[in-house]
Order: C-alpha cells, then structure tokens, then sequence
C-alpha cells in the first residue's frame, strides 16, 4: 500500500468534514436567518431556502470542470488542489464573519463552491494515479475505504454542526468546519515530498478536444458532415436560450417561463452542448483515423459512451441531494422524540454517513461474495443500476410519511430513519461503486476530466429539483396536484420516486451493452 495514501485520506476526512458540516445547516440557517427577512414565515422561505441550497450544488459541482481542466493541462494535480484549497478557506471564513450581510455570506457560498468543486475532481484521481498495474488490486480497497473516511468525517459533521447552530450560533457553526478545512489543507501539504505525480497533459495534439474537433472538422468523400450539424444545432440552441433569458430580463416574454433565471438557463445550454455536441462527435469519430493515433480515437469513444452512463445517474443525485433540503423540511414538521438524542431534525442526516460506514464492508464482506455463490456477479453497472431503482423505493416511503403528516398526525422524526437506509444502501451501490467505475473507465490524459463529469451529473441532479420546483408554480400544473387529493411535497415525492425507477430501467437496458474498459497506468 502507498505509504502517501494516509496523507490523502486524512485530507479528505477532514474537508468532507467541513463541507458537510456547513452544507447540513445551511437550509435551517436559511430558514431562520435575516437574510430571507423579506419573505413571511412558512413555505415561501422553505421554498427559497430550498432554490439557494440546490443552486448553491449546482456550483459545486459544476466548478469541477474548471479544476479538471487546470489541473490535465497546466498545473498538474497536486498543486491546483492545494491552491483551490486555500480559495476554499477563504469562503468558510466570509460565512463565519457575514451571517447577517447577504453579500458576504454569498460570496462565501460562491468561494466554498468554487474550492470545493475545484478540488472535488482531482482528489479522487490523484489518489488513484499512487497506483500502478503492480498494485491496482488494492486500489479497489482504497477506494472503498475513501469513500468510509467521507461519510466518518460527513457523520460527525451532521451531528456536531447543527448542535452548534442551536448552542452556539452560526458564527460558530460555521467557523468550525472553515478550522477543519485549514486542517486538511495542511494535512495534504505535509504529503508533498511523497506522492506519484503525474504531469499535466498540456498541450496534447491528441487530446480529448483535439480529436473531437477533427473529427466534426473532417470531410469524407462523398458524405456530407450531419455530426457537424447537430453539433452546431447545440451550440445554438444554447446561445439562444441564454439570450432568451437575458431579454426576459427586460421584456416580458409569453412563451418562456419566468421561473428560468440564469443558473437554470445555463445549466439547461450546457447540457445541450454536451449531449448534441457528443452525439454529432460519435456520428463522425471515425473521420479522426489516420490524424489521430487509434489509442485517441478509441479514448474519445470510451469517453462518449462513459458520459451516456453518466447521464442516466443524474435522477439519482436529484433525490439523494434533497435530504439536505426536502427531507429537512419534511423532518421539521415532525416530532423528536425524547429517546432520540438530537436537537435538531437536520441531525438525521447523521443516519446517511453512519449507515454508508457499516453498509461498506457488509456489502464487500457479506452482500457480494453471497452473491456470487448464487452465481451472480455483482459488477459495477449492475450495481449502480439497482442503487437508483432502491433510491426510488426511499421515496416512495417519504411520500407515505408525507401523507401521515398531510392527514394531520402527530409523526415521530424515528420514522424518517426508513427512508434513509433505503437511500444509503442506493448510494453505496451508485456512488461509492462510480469512484472506481470513472477512474478506470477514464483514458489516461482525461482522467481528470472525466471525473469532473462524474461530478457534473449531481450539477443536473440539482437542475431536475429546480426545474420541479419551477415547474410546480404553474398554474396547470398546481390545479393537476390538487386534482390528486395530496399535497404538492407528498406529489413531488412520489414523482421524483417514478423518475428514479425509469432512469433504472434506462440505466440497466444501456448497461447490458455498455464495454468495460482497464486503463489503469503501467508501473
């Protein structure tokens, strides 16, 4: 085992513990703080907590595409996650310092969102390039166990953070997880004479984006180039609804919805370029033979179909990241009882990293090695597939729970406790098994790169729950629930639960063909 590999997880511990610890208050802080003075109490400021706390994850990981592209082609890993880190710093302070200015408490949110998501991408990835072909068995054990270190630091973090909102403040509660993330930073600096360095790519003249634009770029003789024109139906398609947006600013407009400000407009152009501009690339890869080697055209193919996997995670993360939010809200409206030994309905979140931390070696001790003497494999996609169906079924319970509350009765916060095992064992299966999946399905100069889209799906996770929420503003949408019988949370449960279960079954029809590929680096 690397000996540099404690340097890392104990880095990572300690952020996670810092992130989670200011991400697990922030919708209760919200709720209560001057800083929503201007709305009345009760679902108006929920609802905007809510719209600030996804947007707020939709930066995060969005930003890992900036910090992957830096660190493949100028500064290599090591020193744009020590540089992001200090950014990352610097943000957990303006929180501490500004709980009553909007300007800094925001411009602290965007300083943590664009450290954390700086980083978030090349921790992973670094820790995987201490490995080599000699070693790469234990890489899966690492793996693992970064994923056990996350949720050790998310566990306390969950617990201590809002005890310290209630005893203490939110300068304190939010000035503890900034001490920790000063911690990690030095944590990680301490390893700097040890670790496996790999050197940034630079400029690769057969990189991801060199292929993909000689491919859209090339002629064939005696065909026209249709990957060229959806490629450029995507790119204008996002200008124009990025200048739809900013003329909605200042003049109504009928036929585009109020609701789209610029973070959902922007999110909605991006993955239009992604997903128009990789299906015109792969409608005319093969036009890149012979002026690039086939080792490139045959990453960019892996990378395609990689990014297809990706997007069919996205409805998972549009219902885990809401027991930050949803989930919060649901529990605040229930009763804790006296044996529970929380102040707080946001310290159920402490349920999610205490159970990943069991449900990890139960899964690799017990879980998988039973099923295969059933003879049946438990490989990567399989699981991830079946994480989201499970993730799905955790909602369907908290729509039921949500229902009780609706009829009027008096709910125990214990009961929440269903729902989040569901979820957690969904989450082990999608995203502890996606650390490994990303890393070794990643071509060796677009590992950075690839795991900032692995990130970038929670980014459109987010987007789904904003759009949902825009969506449930409109009058025929709002006159449909109400036709229902339920309320509009007990609704918006049960149909994020149906959006789980046909991303499962799209997941696992794409996965039964998907190629599984080793591109680990050679000692």
């Amino acid at each position: 085992m690397p000996r540099q590999i404690g340097y890392i997880v104990g880095n990572e511990a300690c952020e996670r513990f810092s992130f989670y610890g200011m991400r697990n208050i922030l919708v209760p802080f919200l709720i209560s703080s001057v800083l929503l003075g201007y709305l009345p109490a009760g679902d108006d400021r929920e609802a905007m907590a809510k719209e600030i706390f996804h947007t707020f994850v939709i930066g995060v990981y969005f930003f890992p595409l900036l910090g992957g592209w830096l660190a493949d082609r100028f500064f290599g890993k090591y020193h744009t996650i020590l540089w992001f880190s200090l950014i990352y710093c610097a943000g957990h302070a303006c929180l501490a310092l500004f709980e009553s200015n909007a300007t800094g408490f925001y411009t602290g949110l965007f300083l943590i969102a664009l450290g954390s998501g700086g980083i978030k991408p090349l921790v992973v990835s670094f820790c995987g390039d201490q490995f080599d072909q000699t070693n790469k068995d234990k890489a899966k054990l690492v793996f693992d166990a970064f994923y056990w270190i996350i949720n050790f630091g998310s566990f306390f973090a969950s617990l201590l953070a809002p005890w310290l909102l209630h005893r203490y403040g939110p300068a304190v509660a939010f000035g503890v997880p900034g001490v920790l993330m000063f911690i990690a930073t030095f944590v990680f600096w301490l390893g700097r004479r040890h670790y496996q360095n790999v050197p940034p790519s630079r400029r690769d003249p057969h990189a991801f984006s060199e292929v993909i634009r000689t491919a859209l770029s090339a002629h064939a003789p005696g065909a026209g180039r249709p990957g060229l024109v959806v490629a450029l139906v995507g790119i204008v398609s996002a200008v124009v609804m990025l200048a739809l947006w900013a003329l909605s600013a200042t003049v109504a407009l009928p036929w585009w919805p109020t609701d789209f400000g610029f973070v959902i407009t922007a999110c909605l152009a991006l993955g239009v370029i992604i997903a128009l501009g990789g299906w015109g690339a792969s409608m005319q890869l093969e036009r890149a033979r012979g002026l690039h080697p086939d080792l490139a055209v045959d990453g960019v193919r892996a990378v395609l179909r990689i990014l297809i996997v990706f997007a069919l995670v996205t409805p998972f993360w549009s219902l885990f990241d809401q027991k930050a939010s949803t989930w919060i809200i649901q529990g605040r409206q229930m009763v804790i009882p006296d044996w529970l030994p929380f102040q707080d309905a946001a310290q159920m979140q402490a349920l999610n990293p205490l159970l990943v931390m069991l449900l990890i070696p139960f899964n690799n001790l017990v879980l998988y090695p039973a099923l295969r003497r059933l003879g049946f494999e438990p490989t990567a996609l399989r699981r991830m597939g079946w994480g989201i169906a499970i993730s799905g079924t955790s909602w369907i319970v908290a729509g039921g729970l949500q229902l009780w509350l609706d009829g009027g009765q008096e709910v125990s916060l214990a009961w929440q406790s269903l729902p989040y095992l569901l979820l957690t064992f969904g989450e082990v299966l999608v995203s502890a098994t996606a650390l490994e999946f990303a890393y070794s399905q990643a071509p060796q100069a677009m590992k950075g790169v690839i795991m900032a889209f692995w990130y970038l799906t929670s980014t459109f996770g987010s987007l789904w729950v904003l759009l949902t929420n825009a969506g449930v503003r409109n009058e025929a949408v709002t006159v449909y629930i109400a036709s229902t019988g339920m309320s509009e949370n007990a609704f918006l449960m049960f149909f994020f639960a149906a959006f789980a279960f046909v991303a499962a079954l799209a997941f696992g029809l794409y996965a039964r063909r998907y190629p599984m590929q080793d591109n680990y680096r050679v000692a």
